[in-house]
């Protein structure tokens, strides 16, 4: 119950400095874009977490799989979705927020992967349903990220370009 409380603060105090990033950001001039899908990464986290739980709890007795396989990609995807926040700074955010005449950011993660913390949330979705033997979130949820992800990515993407 441990990890799965850990999850939940986590993200808790992920979209508490994403709200303070957006502050931020718009003192700078910030400028909200291509928000009508936010809700869908909305549902499908909340939806994640309840459904993980209710399997978890369910099927499965509150018995968690700890292999060192597991855990240790889990604490690398940990240390991986810490470096890209950190890379992006005061502009890491949940939202699509563009600072007009701002360069992007190309440090990081971001040197190498256009859209790295995307990628570390999907294989998020697969490994922590396994250390919970969630069989049916682990395969659902990545998928229904990958669904959004063809909402979100090209809707960043305009935003980097300046196409809002």
């Amino acid at each position: 119950m441990w990890l799965f409380i850990f999850l939940v603060v986590q993200r808790v105090a992920e979209l508490i400095v994403a709200h303070s990033n957006k502050k931020w950001m718009f003192r700078r001039g910030g400028v909200e874009v291509e928000s009508r899908h936010y809700f869908l990464f909305i549902v499908l986290h909340i939806s994640f977490f309840t459904i993980l739980l209710f399997e978890w709890f369910y099927f499965r007795g509150m018995q968690m799989w700890f292999t060192p396989v597991l855990i240790v990609t889990f604490v690398l995807l940990q240390i991986l979705r810490i470096w890209c926040i950190l890379s992006l700074g005061r502009r890491w955010n949940t939202k699509i927020i563009v600072i007009p005449d701002e360069h992007l950011v190309e440090r990081g993660p971001y040197r190498y992967v256009r859209h790295p913390n995307y990628i570390i949330v999907f294989l998020e979705l697969l490994i922590i349903p396994l250390i919970f033997q969630a069989y049916f979130t682990a395969i659902v949820f990545p998928l229904l990220h990958l669904l959004v992800l063809t909402v979100r990515i090209p809707a960043e993407e305009r935003a980097l370009e300046g196409e809002f």
